[in-house]
């Protein structure tokens, strides 16, 4: 056992266990109050946790209420929703952001591997997105598209410019609900029909209409909401009744058993017939949309067959409907092979909704499609009052040029795929990781009690563990049906040290858990 004094607190933090996963460019060790300590002349242990990569920047002293005075109002003033959705039993009290890290109102600082929730795409206040704000500032918050002013035209070009033909028409929103609620909308005004199928487990927005299309217990409320909306089985090649070691479109493949002859996917043929049964049994002849994401961002990374999007794409148009892609957590780049995760399927939708990444967190959302369908909603009159602010667009058309400029998709290619290489490693090492899957930055860690009957990881087991790497100077994300996977959805600025920071965290908190159990 290797114990080691807290430069900053005097007290002892000691680490103990059998070798697990380290980086080999590890030097010191990292404490959560954000200090470190030279290992000086004592052997460095396998299950100490390395230093955090270094960062240049220097947050602000924090001078502002009390973490007491914070939580007070925040259960006195704020819905308890607001409580309720809260993470951590000890929750970060965020102070300030610089590209991939976070520092509390205490000056510690953490590896954000969140984003925001799939938001924060190029990094927490980018200084070339930062310009372009506070120079759009100077000449005009803002105005509404009752008027023509020069960001709105500039931006809905360059947007439209990274989308294939025929998918040319913008109308711009504050949200990704907001997007899906106009998708919905009008699909049905195209198309004269009613019915829109989604996948089970899927997520598409919390507002009244969107919560019909997202599938997932926890977001649901027992009232009249989203009419007309009919889950499908979700193809999942992992949780899902069929799956084998060749399905996905990703650098990792599930452990399941497959007999499939090269080319050939009998999950993928398993999952079609029942999309088939949904058409025959659930909906009238004809439908308005089919819904999908390129991979399911709340349920958790999940994957499916690799034609599967191809053949239900010409399932539904052969029954009137169009097909939508909501990119809202898998657009500009994030897959990293793709701008688009819809591209990686070989598909083109009829339409595109997006938000979250769009504005690198400024409140923004989208929806792309063709003319014709456009000009469907011209047959009444919506107005939306922020959507396509001056300051928005100009935010907007500065994460695109970031993205471009800094190699932003890439990254998320290359870093992602090493990520998900190691994390397959640990799954291979611990029973309690069932599944790795994902592309680029939107990834997936999918616990179970077991590898043989996958159930999902009970939720106080895998609370344990979220805690302990949130401790350990890292943040992430969970979701999944069952509250069981984690979601990594970083700014797509991350290293590959912080990934080497991060998988060494995650395995010494997997390791704490299983000596624990």
């Amino acid at each position: 056992m290797l114990k080691v004094v807290s430069c900053a607190s005097g007290r002892w933090a000691g680490f103990t266990g059998h070798p697990i996963y380290r980086p080999q460019h590890s030097a010191k060790i990292h404490l959560a109050s954000g200090a470190s300590c030279q290992k000086s002349d004592l052997r460095f242990s396998h299950t100490d946790i390395p230093e955090m990569p270094s960062c240049n920047f220097t947050p602000e002293e924090y001078k502002g209420m009390s973490k007491a005075r914070m939580i007070e109002i925040r259960k006195q003033n704020c819905n308890p929703m607001t409580m309720k959705v809260t993470y951590y039993k000890k929750p970060v009290f965020v102070h300030q952001g610089h590209m991939q890290y976070l520092w509390d109102v205490d000056g510690t600082r953490y590896l954000d591997l969140f984003a925001g929730v799939a938001t924060v795409s190029v990094g927490h206040c980018h200084p070339k997105v930062t310009a372009a704000a506070e120079k759009q500032l100077k000449k005009l918050w803002h105005t509404t598209f009752i008027y023509v002013y020069p960001a709105l035209q500039e931006y809905c070009e360059k947007l439209a410019s990274y989308l294939p033909d025929p998918l040319k028409v913008v109308f711009l929103t504050n949200s990704g609900s907001e997007a899906n609620d106009l998708a919905m909308f009008m699909a049905r005004l195209y198309t004269g029909n009613f019915d829109i199928i989604t996948f089970r487990g899927s997520y598409h927005g919390g507002s009244p209409m969107a919560m019909g299309l997202t599938s997932n217990a926890a977001y649901k409320y027992p009232v009249a909401n989203g009419l007309g909306c009919t889950n499908t089985m979700c193809p999942d090649v992992f949780r899902g009744p069929w799956g084998g070691r060749h399905c996905r479109d990703s650098p990792v493949q599930t452990t399941r058993d497959c007999s499939c002859a090269q080319g050939h996917c009998a999950a993928n043929e398993q999952y079609i017939k029942q999309l088939k049964e949904t058409l025959a049994t659930s909906v009238p002849p004809r439908i308005a949309a089919f819904f999908a994401e390129p991979l399911q961002g709340v349920g958790g990374a999940v994957q499916y067959p690799k034609n599967y999007l191809k053949e239900a794409f010409k399932l539904v148009r052969e029954r009137g409907g169009i097909c939508i892609a909501d990119e809202v957590q898998t657009g500009f780049g994030r897959t990293g092979s793709h701008f688009w995760g819809f591209q990686g399927h070989d598909v083109i939708p009829d339409m595109v909704t997006m938000a979250k990444g769009i504005g690198n967190g400024f409140p923004m959302g989208a929806v792309v499609t063709t003319p014709e369908i456009a000009a469907s909603f011209a047959k009444g009159v919506h107005f939306n009052t922020f959507g396509g602010n001056p300051v928005a667009c100009a935010v907007a058309s500065a994460v695109l040029d970031t993205i471009i400029e800094d190699g932003t998709q890439k990254n998320s290619l290359d870093v992602g795929t090493y990520l998900m290489t190691e994390l397959a490693k640990l799954r291979d090492k611990y029973e309690i990781i069932g599944d790795v899957r994902g592309k680029g930055l939107q990834i997936g860690v999918e616990m179970v009690k077991d590898k043989t009957s996958r159930d999902p990881l009970p939720p106080e087991d895998f609370a344990e563990i979220f805690e302990d790497v949130k401790d350990m100077g890292v943040l992430i994300g969970k979701g999944g049906v069952y509250g069981q996977i984690f979601r990594i959805k970083p700014p797509m600025c991350i290293t590959k040290e912080d990934a080497d920071f991060f998988l060494a965290v995650f395995n010494k908190s997997v390791h704490n858990y299983m000596e624990k159990r």
